[in-house]
């Protein structure tokens, strides 16, 4: 058996049982494509496995296990099946790489990003300036992914409400995101500058829109961004590889929820959940991570702890 006929029965089977499989299948086909279409399954070895793991880089990624671990799956089906009798993976897997931190972002460097939004670019490029604050304002304010953001459509947006309904997000799933008083009045400010400017007013046309009347488009915007974001001299020096991200503007907004709830005296265990549930996260470990994540939060937290035992201990004496 060929391994791309393989690959493709076990795409079908994982689909069967109700898995979305989109990355994973463009992994296999990845996959696929680098040991070559027209292999059999039981000529593909170690060697030619070890060089699709190790990819351009030298150095063991989380991508190499995440590539690790989609072939585990499709090699134990295939030996289920008989395809082959033995699997040329690795056995001794190295040791997965830290997680990867993403950069917090101060105020002052988020009012400084969306200011210089309007020397970005005047009357050049594919959407307005005006446009590009806009969306910021919503990734960080509403904590949205950019794929999300760029997905609205009009009919999406209920500013009535101050209620915007996310439509099969990462997970396939839709939620409603609350917006607060302020980045309501920005959005509505933004509307009103898009009816002036005479962009398409039908319901389904796309909420944030480029010059053309389409969508904007992810890549173009991350570029702009990076482009807004070097200009202001924002820059991490712990990972110089790793330059501060658009997504990490939704990163930004966790963490600030959270340091004011701590800030508040909110009970921030019972309110995890909730922001789990706001971000779209498909488990909860997913927001417990940014508990962790800096120093602002973790002094808060620890504040909060040392008032909890100064309590307890003059209740004990």
């Amino acid at each position: 058996m060929r391994l791309i006929t393989a690959v493709n029965q076990y795409i079908a089977y994982c689909r069967s049982l109700g898995e979305h499989f989109k990355s994973n299948d463009k992994m296999l086909n990845a996959f696929v494509h680098a040991i070559g279409k027209r292999t059999a399954l039981i000529d593909v070895d170690p060697e030619s496995i070890g060089k699709y793991l190790a990819g351009t880089t030298p150095i063991i990624t989380r991508y190499w296990h995440n590539k690790y671990w989609v072939l585990r799956g499709f090699y134990r089906y295939a030996i289920s099946r008989g395809y082959t009798a033995i699997s040329p993976l690795p056995v001794v897997t190295p040791k997965r790489p830290p997680p990867f931190i993403p950069y917090i972002y101060k105020v002052e460097e988020l009012r400084a990003l969306f200011d210089a939004c309007f020397d970005y670019q005047k009357n050049k490029g594919r959407f307005d300036p005006y446009m590009l604050r806009t969306l910021l304002l919503l990734l960080y304010g509403a904590g949205l992914r950019i794929s999300e953001a760029i997905a609205l459509t009009l009919a999406d947006v209920d500013l009535s409400q101050a209620v915007l309904t996310i439509r099969e997000t990462k997970f396939y799933k839709t939620r409603l995101v609350p917006l607060g008083k302020y980045l309501a009045e920005s959005l509505l400010e933004y509307v009103q500058w898009r009816r002036k400017a005479k962009y398409p007013q039908n319901l389904d046309a796309p909420f944030f829109i480029g010059r053309n009347e389409k969508a904007v488009n992810q890549r173009t915007v991350e570029y702009a961004f990076q482009i807004i974001r070097e200009k202001v001299g924002i820059r991490r020096d712990d990972n110089p590889h790793h330059q501060p991200r658009l997504h990490d503007l939704r990163h930004t907004f966790a963490v600030h929820r959270l340091t004011a709830w701590y800030k508040e005296g909110a009970d921030v265990q019972r309110l995890l959940p909730v922001l789990s549930v706001y971000l779209g996260h498909s488990c909860l470990s997913s927001t417990s991570i940014y508990l962790t994540m800096t120093p602002a939060l973790l002094e808060e937290a620890s504040h909060r702890f040392e008032q909890y035992a100064l309590k307890k201990e003059i209740f004990h004496d």
